[in-house]
C-alpha cells in the first residue's frame, strides 16, 4: 500500500515565557498530517492490525490445535500470497547455499532453493525468517522471491543439504585453544608413567621424607576443601530469602525456549519423558522441545516410533561420526534450535513446574553478563538404598550449599550437566560444548568465566534418578574425575592467560576447584593409612612426625569430619529431608568408592579420553521419605526395566 502524508506549515509560535512549555506539547497528529495523512495512516494502521491478527490464527492453529504441518504451511503460503515447496522431492542447489553460507541458512532458517528466470526462491516455515534476512538475500543474489515448506520437511533439507556443516559444528564448534580434542594419549601415557616411575623411585629411595610431602599436599586439599565448605555454609546461614516466583508476562511477550534432551539407549522414556515434561506450565507454543537420538540408537527410536510426540517435542537424529558423546550431539541439536534460550535436561529429569517461568523471568530481570542459570538437583529415589541415601546428601551438599557459596564468593562455578539454561547468542558465541570433553558441563562453566560472564544458581529444582549400584556409580564418577582432569589440563595450558581472564582470586578457586578436588581422591588412601597407628600397627611415618604435628593431623582430620557431617545435615534440611541426617556420618565409608574412580578415571586418560561411560537410567523406581518430598514425582517416572547401557 502506497502511504501518502500531506503536512501543513504549523503556525509560528509567541515568544512567550511559556515557549517551552509549548514545545514540549506536540501538536495533535491529526493537526500535524492533515486529513488525508490521518486516512492513510488509519488504513495502514488497520491493515497492521490485520496482518498480526492473521499470525495470531496461524500461530493459534500451529500450536493450539494440533494440525499437520501441511495445513500450517498451507495458512502461511495463503497468507503471504506463495506457494509451498518440498525440498525433500525436489533438493535445493547446493551452489546456492554455498554462496549464502550453510551456517547462516542454519542460523537464520533459510534455504535458497533455485533460480529461476534471473530470480531466486528462498525457503522459510514462517514470512517473518524471510524478512528477517530478505535485504541481505537481495543483495546476494539479487531479486528474490519467498516459498513455505514446512518445518520438518526443512529441517530433512538441512540435515542432507548442510551435512558438512552440521558435522564440523558437532565436533569442531569449540575453538581449538580451549578444546581437549587435540589431547595427546600417548604423551599422557607416557607423562603419567613417568610421574609414577618418579614417586616410586622417591618413595624407594627416601620412603618417609616422600611420604610425608604426599600427606602435606594431602592434608592441604583437605584442608582448603573443608574452609570452601566452611565459608559456603555460612553464607548460606546468612543468605536472604530468594523465592523467585516468576512475573505473570502476556504469553505474546515471552521468549521461545529450546530444551535439548540427549537420550541414549532409553527404552522406555518415551512415555514417561512426555509426561514429566507436559506438567512444565510455560505456554506449549513457546516451547521448543528436541529429543536428540543417535542415529545407531535403535532402541530409542524404536520406543519414540510407537509414539506420538506432542507439537511441542520433535526428535533430531545426529548422524555417526569421529565420536559419540552428549556435547557432540547437543551440538548438533543446537544448529535446529528455534528458542532463544537453550536449556538442556536428562532423560529421566523431572523439573519443578514452574521452572521455565522462573528462567525467563530471571534471564529478563539480570543484566546482559548473567549468561548462564544452573537449576538445583535432588534424586526422587533418594531411599532406594544405602548408595542413593549417600549420593543425595553429596549432591544436596553441592547443588544446595557448595555452588551458591561460589557464586557468592565470585568464584568460577563448573556446571552441572542438567538443568543448564544459556543465553542463545553467547552460547553460540563460545562455541557451544566441546565434544571431545566427557565433562562438558564443568568446562563449559570455566569458559563463560574466562569471557567475562557469569552463571546463576536459582531457586528451582529437578528430580532424576540417582544412580545406586556400586559399580555403575564407580564408573559415573570416574568419568566426572577423568573430565575434571582433562578440563583443568586443557585450561592450564597458558597458566599465565588464565590467571590474566580469570583474575587472582578465581585463578586460585580454580586451582582448588580441580587440582585440589582430583588430588584428594588420589591421594585419600595416604590419609586412610594414619588409621593403622589408632591400632598400633607400624606406620612410615613413625618417628618422623613429632607428637606435636601428630596432633595437629588428627585434630584436622576430626575438625574435617565434624564439619562435613554439619554441612551436610544443613543441606539435606534445606532440601526437606532431615530424616537423611543419621546417615550423614557413614559418608566417611561412601568417598573411598570415589577414590577407587579417580584411579581408573586417571587410567583412562592415557587409554580412552574421549570414552564416555553409559549411565543406566530407569532402574529405580521413585521413593518416598517421611516428609514426603519424593511423592509428587511419584506418578511421573518410569518403572524399573531392564539395563539398557552401561
Amino acid at each position: 500500500m502506497a502511504t501518502i502524508f500531506s503536512t501543513r506549515r504549523q503556525q509560528k509560535l509567541p515568544l512567550t515565557k511559556d515557549m517551552a512549555a509549548r514545545l514540549a506539547q506536540p501538536l495533535p497528529t491529526g493537526e500535524v498530517l492533515g486529513q488525508d495523512g490521518v486516512n492513510a495512516a488509519s488504513a495502514l494502521a488497520r491493515a497492521d492490525v490485520a496482518n498480526r491478527n492473521s499470525q495470531a490464527i496461524g500461530d493459534t492453529l500451529r500450536h493450539r490445535l494440533g494440525l499437520p504441518q501441511t495445513t500450517f504451511a498451507q495458512l502461511e503460503a495463503g497468507l503471504s500470497g506463495t506457494s509451498i515447496v518440498d525440498p525433500i522431492k525436489t533438493p535445493a542447489d547446493p551452489r546456492l547455499i554455498a554462496k549464502f553460507g550453510a551456517n547462516l541458512c542454519l542460523k537464520h532458517r533459510v534455504l535458497p532453493w533455485r533460480s529461476v528466470a534471473g530470480r531466486v526462491t528462498i525457503l522459510a516455515a514462517t514470512t517473518q525468517d524471510f524478512l528477517r534476512v530478505r535485504d541481505a538475500l537481495t543483495v546476494l543474489f539479487g531479486p528474490v522471491h519467498l516459498a513455505i515448506a514446512t518445518s520438518e520437511n526443512l529441517d530433512i533439507a538441512f540435515s542432507r543439504a548442510c551435512h558438512n556443516t552440521l558435522m564440523e559444528n558437532a565436533e569442531m564448534r569449540t575453538g581449538s585453544n580451549e578444546s581437549c580434542r587435540d589431547w595427546n594419549s600417548g604423551m599422557a601415557f607416557r607423562w603419567g608413567l613417568a610421574i609414577v616411575l618418579t614417586v616410586l623411585c622417591c618413595l624407594t629411595l627416601w620412603p618417609q621424607i616422600s611420604f610425608l610431602v604426599l600427606c602435606g599436599w594431602a592434608v592441604f586439599a583437605l584442608l582448603a576443601n573443608t574452609l570452601l565448605k566452611t565459608a559456603a555454609a555460612i553464607l548460606h546461614l546468612f543468605a536472604r530469602p530468594d523465592p523467585q516466583v516468576p512475573a505473570r508476562r502476556p504469553a505474546d511477550q515471552l521468549p521461545i525456549v529450546t530444551i535439548l534432551v540427549p537420550l541414549f539407549r532409553e527404552r522406555d522414556i518415551a512415555g514417561a519423558l512426555i509426561k514429566r515434561l507436559s506438567q512444565l506450565k510455560y505456554p506449549t507454543d513457546r516451547l521448543d522441545v528436541c529429543l536428540v537420538l543417535e542415529a545407531d540408537d535403535a532402541t530409542t527410536q524404536e520406543a519414540l516410533a510407537v509414539t506420538q510426540l506432542p507439537f511441542w517435542m520433535r526428535a533430531i537424529k545426529v548422524p555417526l561420526g569421529t565420536l559419540q558423546t552428549k556435547p557432540r550431539a547437543l551440538n548438533y541439536a543446537l544448529c535446529f534450535a528455534k528458542g532463544s534460550i537453550i536449556g538442556v535436561y536428562d532423560a529421566e529429569d523431572a523439573p519443578d513446574p514452574d521452572q521455565i517461568n522462573i528462567v525467563v523471568d530471571r534471564f529478563a530481570h539480570c543484566g546482559p553478563e548473567v549468561a548462564c542459570l544452573q537449576g538445583r538437583l535432588d534424586f526422587y529415589n533418594s531411599h532406594s538404598n544405602w548408595l542413593a541415601r549417600c549420593f543425595t546428601v553429596e549432591y544436596a551438599t553441592w547443588f544446595r550449599i557448595v555452588l551458591p557459596g561460589l557464586e557468592r564468593m565470585g568464584l568460577v562455578i563448573p556446571l552441572g550437566g542438567t538443568t543448564l539454561f544459556f543465553r542463545r547468542e553467547i552460547l553460540e558465541d563460545l562455541g557451544g560444548w566441546d565434544a571431545h570433553n566427557v565433562t562438558e558441563d564443568a568446562d563449559l562453566g570455566i569458559r563463560l568465566a574466562r569471557h567475562g560472564y557469569r552463571t546463576e544458581i536459582i531457586n528451582t529444582v529437578t528430580q532424576e534418578e540417582a544412580n545406586a549400584r556400586a559399580w555403575p556409580w564407580v564408573k559415573q564418577r570416574s568419568r566426572w574425575l577423568k573430565g575434571y582432569a582433562i578440563t583443568y589440563g586443557v585450561h592450564m595450558r597458558n597458566p599465565l592467560k588464565l590467571w590474566k581472564e580469570l583474575g587472582a582470586w578465581r585463578f586460585f578457586g580454580t586451582q582448588m576447584l580441580f587440582a585440589g578436588t582430583i588430588s584428594q581422591f588420589l591421594l585419600a588412601p595416604l590419609l586412610w593409612s594414619f588409621w593403622l597407628m589408632l591400632f598400633g600397627i607400624p606406620h612410615p611415618l613413625d618417628g618422623v612426625l613429632s607428637p606435636s604435628v601428630a596432633l595437629t593431623f588428627a585434630a584436622i582430620f576430626l575438625l574435617s569430619e565434624i564439619i562435613g557431617v554439619t554441612v551436610s545435615a544443613i543441606a539435606v534440611t534445606s532440601a526437606g529431608k532431615r530424616d537423611l541426617i543419621k546417615w550423614t556420618p557413614t559418608l566417611h565409608l561412601y568417598f573411598p568408592l570415589a577414590a577407587l574412580a579417580a584411579y581408573k578415571g586417571v587410567f583412562e586418560l592415557a587409554t580412552k579420553p574421549f570414552y564416555w561411560d553409559k549411565t543406566s537410567h530407569g532402574i529405580f523406581a521413585p521413593t518416598q521419605s517421611k516428609q514426603g518430598t519424593d511423592q509428587t514425582v511419584n506418578q511421573l517416572q518410569p518403572q524399573p526395566h531392564p539395563i539398557a547401557a552401561e
